[in-house]
């Protein structure tokens, strides 16, 4: 939590012009807790489906139109108006709008959201993700897979535990790092 903690008020711009800020982090009477900011510049899907089975997610719209389909079933959202996903639900998230669109994200617990965040940005700039995001070396893969405290959506869980979380303990055994 320390490191964390550290890095309250950095902000990591991406190629696309998206940025994600570590609002705060911290222990209230509900746990631990992680506060993300995301300007998102344009239109569409923020993510694959996917879900987590600890993490609880709470998107709170400040500005713009964020559209969520959570287990099936799509739900719109505002200025103002909040999202909560529990744990084991399969999401996906886009901005709905053309202009940007900006939200405060809440993850409990923390889990490795932000190191996530920080490997993406990271490979990003290195050159290591293709178009759409996906790191090119399987490798990398493995340790992003790691950081997302999650599934994928559509491959059992015991196959991505084995292949991708495999790759991810590979990969830091040789020495990559997040």
């Amino acid at each position: 939590m320390q490191d964390l903690q550290n890095a309250i008020g950095q902000t990591l711009t991406f190629l696309n012009g998206n940025t994600v800020t570590l609002g705060n982090c911290g222990t209230d009477r509900e746990g631990e807790y992680l506060i993300l900011v995301h300007a998102i510049v344009r239109q569409g899907a923020m993510n694959g489906p996917h879900s987590h089975p600890i993490l609880q997610e709470k998107f709170s719209i400040v500005e713009g139109n964020m559209r969520f389909m959570i287990d099936g079933q799509t739900i719109l959202a505002g200025p103002g108006e909040q999202v909560h996903i529990k744990p084991q639900r399969i999401h996906q998230a886009w901005n709905e709008g053309a202009a940007m669109l900006l939200v405060i994200h809440e993850v409990r617990p923390p889990g490795l959201h932000w190191s996530m965040f920080k490997l993406l940005h990271r490979l990003e700039a290195e050159g290591k993700l293709t178009a759409k995001g996906i790191p090119r070396n399987p490798l990398w893969m493995g340790l992003v897979w790691e950081t997302m405290d999650g599934y994928i959506a559509g491959p059992p869980r015991w196959i991505q535990r084995i292949a991708l979380g495999g790759l991810g303990k590979i990969a830091g055994a040789i020495g990559y790092r997040v």
